[in-house]
Order: C-alpha cells, then structure tokens, then sequence
C-alpha cells in the first residue's frame, strides 16, 4: 500500500515539475520569437508607387507597358521582404536563444535549490554532530525522499556510533573491577608471613607495572568516550597559558629526571577558551606527557600559548631526529605510535594525541600534527577564543 502511494505521488513530483517548466519556457520561447517576426514584417511593408496617372485613357502597348513594370516592382519588394523577414528571424532567434539560456538557468537553479542545501548540510554533518537532520520541506517528491533516506541512514549511524561508544565505557568499567581483584590478590600473595623467594617478588613488580599500564589504558578510553559523547559538564572559562603551567609544575620531577629545557616563555595570559575544566587539563597533561615521554635526555620542549585572531592557540615543540609526516599525521588516531628509536621505552598506550584532539573537537578546536623539518614534532591545538574579561572574572 505504501509502495503504491509513493508510485501515485510520483506522477506529481519533480519529473513533471521540470516537464512543466521546460514545456512552459519553450511555449514562452515560441511566443516571442513570433512576435518579434511579425513586429520585423510589419515594419518592412512598401507601399508600391501608382504610376497610372489619374483619368488619363491608357492604350493597349502603354497598359502592357505599365503592368511589367508593376510586375518587376512586384518582385522586388517580395524579395526585399523575405531578406528582411530572414533577418528579422535571425535576429528573433538569436533573441531568444539568450533569453532562454538565462531564463533555463534561474529556473534550473531553483529546481536545483534543495539539492544544493541538501549537499551543503550533508557535507557539514560528520561524526560529532551525527544528531543533526536535513528535515528537508516541501512534498512528497523525489527530493524529498532522498532527503528521508539520509536522515534514515544519519540516525542508523549515529545509533551504531553511540553503540560502540557505550560498548567501550561499559567495557572499560567493568573490566577495573577483576583488574582491582587482580592486584589486591597478588599485593596478599606477596604479604605472607612466609619468605618470598626473590623471583616470585620480581615477578609480582612485574604483574603489578603490567596492571598500571592496563589500568592507565582503561582510563583513556573512559576518556576517548567520554569526549566522543560531547557531554562537557563542569564548564568554565580557562586561560590556556595558566592550564599548561599547571602541568608543568605537576611533571616537574619527570622533567628534572631527563634533563629537559622548558622555554616556556611565550606562555601568554591571553589564550581564553571556555570548555570543561576536566577536559581541557587531561588534554594540557597529555600533550605535556607526550613532549616528556617522546623525548631524548638532554631534549628541549617549547611551549607558546597565544591569542591568534578568534582562536586561542596552544603549541608544544620538541626536538629530535626527522620525522616522516604521513606517520605523524596518524599520531591522533587510537593506537598509533611512530617507531621505538624516538620513543626509547615501551610507555604510553597510544590514546594520548588521540585523546587530545577528541577534546579539541568537542570544544569546537582542532589539532594540527607536524614534523619539523630540523627534526622533531610540532603539537598545535586551537580553540575558539573566548573574551578576556569573561576569562579574568572566571
């Protein structure tokens, strides 16, 4: 029944609107192509000269005269009309021929119109803000069922992508749970009154490190789904100069421990942005963990936060050997790693850049990802930049 309905509301739809107009501008065409023909005609009529001189008695030679004269005027005032209507056509035509053209491309434009805004929308629409629709008005046609179908399959995603994203923060939650038995059941083993043999305690250090490094991979993805979800509840207005110093003083000793030089000078107090507190500093304690860990003894990172036009902009440089740039591009996806030379140690799960630019984009931010041509890596993070008066009353 509704297959039938739809095949009945086809009849009426976009097929027979464009047959509508195209028939009506090719009648229009019509009619003033024949109107500036007959304009042309009327113009060029000649009245031919009378010779025969008024009540004068002509004889047979003399009238047998006069009518072939009349009859070559005759033939020349016919010629002279066809080339002046031929004229007049071929200007009539070439007329038309424009008027049409411009006529054909407004209404085709129109035509057009919901398709091009249902592109438009189409193309804005990504995985952040998968709950927006086309909604597209207007009846019952083929645009309009097109315009169904993608809201259709926009809901479908967004339902699987809201799926897997609950699949990982359940996941992640219940797997703390035999984590936690786990250590408490070897931090008992190894408590026994009984003398533990050496072997079984560097065994237990191991299991327990082994434990941390699952622990701190379950909490990026609380986190990574957590950001992917949007909810950005305890908002604030934070200077991002002050959020980096922040994290700074907190990896002091890790910083000491490898030796680095901080120039953090150009840390300005004008890089405002309003977003969640929690978020915006898990992504400063990233971002320095990143520089801190992917670095050599001895190494360097420069920090700058600064106000660049409506952004607030946060960059983090490092120093090292070249870098490929397809491999550092892939840094913000989950689970990506550039070789171990950089690296020097197993740490980190692969969830840091990534967790960064999920909190970049869930504040309408971005992350950009470079390889310095010296050598070493560029972190560039911005936000939309909020006032700074609101951000010294905050």
């Amino acid at each position: 029944m509704r297959k039938l309905r739809r095949l009945a509301l086809t009849g009426r739809t976009v097929r027979l609107r464009f047959t509508a107009l195209y028939g009506a501008l090719f009648l229009l065409s019509g009619v003033g192509l024949l109107v500036i023909t007959n304009l042309v005609s009327l113009g060029s009529r000649i009245n031919s000269p009378t010779e025969t001189p008024p009540g004068e008695q002509l004889t047979l030679g003399a009238a047998q005269e006069l009518i072939g004269r009349l009859q070559s005027q005759l033939s020349e005032i016919q010629a002279l009309q066809a080339r002046q209507l031929l004229i007049g056509s071929a200007v009539a035509l070439a007329v038309m021929a424009v008027v049409s053209a411009v006529l054909g491309r407004i209404v085709a434009g129109r035509v057009l119109r919901p398709l091009r805004t249902i592109t438009a929308t189409t193309r804005r629409i990504s995985a952040d803000n998968l709950h927006e629709r086309l909604a597209a008005p207007g009846p019952a046609d083929e645009v309009k069922d097109l315009a169904d179908t993608i809201d259709g399959l926009l809901e479908r995603l967004e339902g699987s992508f809201a799926a897997q994203r609950r699949f990982v923060a359940n996941a992640s939650h219940e797997l703390r749970t035999p984590l936690a038995t786990m250590r408490a059941s070897l931090d008992v083993a190894v408590a026994k009154p009984e003398p533990v043999p050496a072997q079984t305690l560097a065994l237990a250090d191991r299991i327990r490190t082994e434990l941390d490094q699952v622990d701190r991979l379950l909490e990026g993805f609380l986190m990574l789904a957590r950001t992917q979800h949007g909810a950005l509840a305890d908002r604030a207005t934070l200077s991002l100069g002050r959020v980096v110093s922040a994290a700074l003083v907190g990896r002091a000793a890790d910083i000491t421990a490898k030796n680095l030089t901080v120039h953090d000078g150009d840390l300005h107090d004008d890089a405002w942005t309003q977003g969640s507190r929690t978020l915006l500093t898990r992504m400063a304690d990233n971002v320095i963990d990143n520089a801190i860990t992917h670095n050599h003894d001895g190494g360097w990172i420069r920090l700058s936060a600064t106000a660049d036009g409506a952004s607030a902009l946060l960059v983090v440089e490092t120093g090292g050997q070249v870098l490929d740039q397809e491999q550092v591009a892939r840094l913000a996806q989950p689970f990506q790693r550039l070789s171990t030379d950089r690296t020097g140690s197993g740490d980190g799960s692969g969830l840091g850049l990534s967790i960064v630019a999920a909190i970049a984009a869930a504040h309408g931010g971005g992350l950009d990802l470079r390889a310095r041509p010296e050598g070493g890596l560029r972190v560039a993070i911005s936000l939309p930049l909020a006032p700074a008066r609101a951000g010294v009353a905050a």
